[in-house]
């Protein structure tokens, strides 16, 4: 099993948004980097936990849990001329962009804020907290996955 960490702006989609949807599951539409793609196309597979990133927000940080439920599969909003996310060189015989279906697990009582995660030594190399990290999916070690939950109440 792989471990991720998957960033979403609340005001957009949040962990309570992801609660709510039916059968708790959503679609994680919109990725617009090669190297994001790549780790849902080539590493992700189903079963792997997620951990729920509110970026973009006063308080950065993990929220909670969740679980990839689907392989990679074509992201039909790059073919959709209504979507923000269209990319009119996306061909559907040869989808450019991909996406997978995640499942609500578990939403913390508190957030784990960002200013905490950069503060531990045993997360000091969490892709997270390099320098010029930005991308909204990252891979996350076993050992860093075991630290984050440590941190949860």
């Amino acid at each position: 099993m792989n471990y991720w960490l998957m960033k979403s702006e609340p005001d957009e989609f949040s962990i309570d948004d992801l609660k709510a949807c039916p059968n708790q599951t959503e679609a994680w539409h919109g990725i617009r980097n090669y190297q994001a793609r790549n780790f849902m196309r080539d590493a992700m597979q189903i079963g792997d936990q997620v951990f729920f990133y509110h970026s973009s927000c006063k308080v950065p940080g993990i929220v909670g849990i969740a679980e990839v439920v689907t392989n990679a599969y074509p992201d039909s909003t790059a073919f959709d001329p209504e979507s923000k996310y269209f990319d009119p060189k996306s061909d559907p015989t040869k989808p450019r962009w991909l996406r997978v279906d995640i499942r609500f697990v578990e939403k913390f009582n508190d957030i784990i804020p960002l200013s905490l995660i950069k503060n531990l030594p045993q997360l000091a190399d969490m892709y997270l907290v390099s320098k010029g990290s930005r991308l909204s999916i990252q891979p996350v070690t076993a050992e860093q996955w075991q630290a984050v939950l440590m941190l949860t109440p």
